[in-house]
Order: C-alpha cells, then structure tokens, then sequence
C-alpha cells in the first residue's frame, strides 16, 4: 500500500512528495492535467521558502537560475517616478522553473507524477484511504494529501467548506509575453491617474516577461477577455512607449480576487495544503510561499504518524500549526491589497502588489 497519495503536483504537492521520498515514504503524485505547464503564474520564493528548498536539494539548482535583486521602476501617467531595489534571501524565477526543479529532485528519488490522473472518489476507515479514479481505478493509501488548488475536487469530495467570497469580474489580466527592445534590467510599474495600470516583470533565465494589467473593458464598461491585442493596447495607453510592440504570449489569464479559508484542514486520514485549503489576493507573494509552507509541516506530520503511533494527538498537529497561519495570511493579504489599490492612484508611492 502507498503511505501517502498526493493529489495534484504544482509546488505544494511536488514539495511534499519530496519531503517524504527523502524520509523513506512511498509515495505517490497524481495529476488531472495532462502534462507540466510553462506559466510564470507565482514568481517568488521567501526566505523561508528557500530554506525549505534547502532540505530538500534544490536550492542550488533554483539560485542558478533564480534573481536575488529586483529594482521596481514606477511610472505615473507615463512618467518616470522613482525606481526602488527590492531583495533580500528569496528568489524572483517562474513557477514553472520551480516546478521542474522539483520534479527532477523528485525523479531522482524514484517517483514520476502520474499526469491524466482525475481523482473521482473518497473513502476512509481506520486502515486507510481508498481513492477512486476517474477510469475507476482504486489507489490505496495510508494518508492522502490534497494539494489539486483552489478548484480542489479533495476538498469538494470531503464536503469541507471554502468559507469567503469571490468576485464575479476580473480584477486583472495576467500572462507571459516577449517585449523586444524593453529593458530587463527594472520590473516596470507604470500606474495611472485613473486608478488603472500595468507591470511588466523579467523572467529570469527567459526573454520573456510577466504581464499584470487592469482588465481593458469595452463600450458597455464590461472587462474584455485577455489576448495579446488587448494587452498592446493596454501597454500603449499606460506605458506611452511608442516602438515597443509585445509578441509570442504563452500563458493569457484572467484574476479574480477570492479570499476564502477551509474551516478545517483534515478529515480523517486525509488532509489539505496550498490553494486548497487558502486562496486570496496576490499582494506580496504569500500564495505560493505558504503552500509550500503548508508542505513542510504536512510533511512532518506525516512521517511523524508512518513511523510512530498515528494517534489522533499527531495528526491534529498540522491543522493545530498551519490553520492559524492560514486565516493570518488571508487577512493580512486583503489588506495589503486594498493597501495596493490606493496606492496605484498617488504618484511617488510604492505598491506591493505582484510578487505572488
């Protein structure tokens, strides 16, 4: 029997799956989507997640490829304003590139992410987990861990509520895209008078960059669906760089804001980490951070109950440590970003918006 069933395989769950596979556990990693995804989505790595990555082996392979400094240049209204360094001992690089390094760590431990893998069922009792499949097929397992995001089907199958709420509209358009002949050397921040704006970040060891942007709308001031048109013209009208023309998109998405948090994170032998169990704004890189966060000490929860009694006492542990954390950071997010919100409309002043 598996000791423990991972469900999806982005940075939480891949974290997890290495921390276990180092302390001797089988486990296993599923995923519904059908192969690794190359999307920027959350770029930056805390210091204490960086630590993390240290146990685990792939702090090197990141820092290679990862940037330590970042200068925000700000504009408003098409002005240059002030630029402002910003670093410290984490890590600005692409999820992906996170990602991948970890499923090489993990590969290297003898465990493959299992892709096309859609779990479909539940059942527990005092020996174990049985996961159904979407193809029927049963896994067994001793504990699973639903790390499969903020749509998260473990948490829907085990009836948990997500309690908070989410906007209907988009706040924000993000994706990847090339911008010949703009420097890589600033994240660019350039905000205008009328409460909107757009930034555009380097990706480090890529020649692409990281779009954020208020959403274009149309005539009847409803948002228009993100395409490479729009962000040009979103691009043209903020940053007033004529000659400067976006190219190659390979990642385009909308955001909504969402500030919700599980009322609990387990049920029986099966518990919940990452955007599964906590979702809310993009203001100072928490999301990705804490989920990864939330993997560590899941991690050694678990190794804690596989090597010794698994009584109620150590298994309420990770709820006990990281539920607390959770209905911190949710909290602490949203007002950042109400913070960020009134910000972007005062010329001079800095914003934090972007680094998740």
């Amino acid at each position: 029997m598996t000791d423990v069933l991972i469900v999806g395989s982005g940075p939480t769950g891949l974290t997890l799956a290495c921390d276990l596979a180092l302390r001797g556990a089988a486990v296993r990693v599923i995923d519904q989507r059908t192969g690794p995804h190359r999307e920027s989505r959350g770029k930056g790595l805390r210091p204490g997640s960086v630590e993390i990555f240290e146990k685990l082996g792939v702090a090197e392979s990141l820092a290679a490829v990862g940037q330590g400094e970042v200068v925000l240049r700000k504009y408003f209204d098409g002005a240059h304003v002030k630029d402002t360094p910003v670093g410290g001992n984490g890590l600005l690089l692409g999820q992906w590139q996170i990602e991948e390094a970890l499923r090489e760590r993990l590969g290297g431990l003898g465990v493959a992410v299992e892709y096309g893998t859609r779990l479909a069922g539940i059942t527990q009792d005092a020996a174990g987990v049985r996961a159904e499949l979407a193809d029927g097929t049963v896994i067994g397992a001793r504990y699973l861990a639903g790390c499969d995001g903020g749509h998260s089907a473990t948490r829907k199958l085990l009836g948990i509520p997500f309690e908070g709420n989410s906007e209907q509209e988009p706040a924000m358009v993000i994706g990847d895209v090339r911008a010949p002949g703009l420097s890589r050397d600033f994240w660019h921040q350039w905000f205008s008078s009328d409460g909107s704006g757009i930034m555009l970040c380097p990706m480090p060891g890529t020649d692409t960059f990281q779009l954020q942007a208020s959403p274009e709308q149309d005539e009847h001031g409803e948002p228009v669906p993100p395409s490479l048109e729009t962000f040009q013209r979103l691009f043209d009208r903020h940053a007033r760089i004529p000659g400067i023309r976006l190219a190659d998109p390979t990642w385009l998405s909308a955001w909504r804001v969402s500030v919700r948090v599980v009322t609990r994170m387990r049920e029986g032998r099966v518990f919940l980490a990452g955007d599964a169990a906590h979702v809310h704004p993009i203001a100072g890189g928490l999301g990705m951070n804490t989920g990864i966060e939330d993997a560590a000490a899941l991690g050694r929860t678990l190794a804690a109950a596989l090597t010794g009694p698994s009584g109620e006492e150590v298994l309420d542990v990770y709820e006990a440590e990281r539920l607390p954390v959770a209905v911190g950071v949710v909290a602490d997010t949203a007002r950042r970003y109400d913070r960020v919100l009134a910000a972007v409309r005062t010329p001079g002043v800095g914003t934090e918006a972007g680094l998740d």
